[in-house]
């Protein structure tokens, strides 16, 4: 049974909640119906958001999975906020303007290094 993943995917769903209600309010302001309609400031909420459907629903599949084979709980909480926190730091240093890099960076260090992880117990629990 899953107790703990779905907390972390319920608050990085609510982080993808308000990097599309940014996407939204964009479109708005620029009145851009489809697609970025060349403005920077549009591609730059969609590529926030799309970064974040494109690498956690991935990493929290990853996480599941490590709950599933019976890791301890200490082991996905660590997971789940090494994920959570790598995608606020990244959705936050990339949305801005001008981006705060290293913000942007220790993000994705932090997302890749919970879909190692996970991907590695994985493995291991497997095995």
């Amino acid at each position: 049974m899953l107790a703990i993943t779905p907390i972390y995917a319920a608050l990085i769903a609510i982080l993808y909640v308000a990097l599309s209600a940014k996407v939204i309010a964009t479109r708005r302001s620029g009145k851009i119906s489809v697609g970025d309609g060349g403005d920077k400031t549009m591609i730059k909420a969609m590529r926030t958001q799309a970064n974040c459907a494109e690498y956690a629903p991935f990493a929290l599949l990853l996480i599941a999975m490590v709950e599933l084979q019976g890791a301890s709980g200490l082991m996905v909480n660590l997971l789940g906020l090494t994920l959570l926190a790598g995608r606020l730091l990244h959705a936050y240093g990339f949305g801005r303007t001008p981006q705060i890099v290293i913000l942007r960076q220790i993000g994705m260090v932090l997302t890749f290094a919970a879909i190692l992880v996970a991907a590695l117990a994985n493995l291991v629990l497997a095995l």
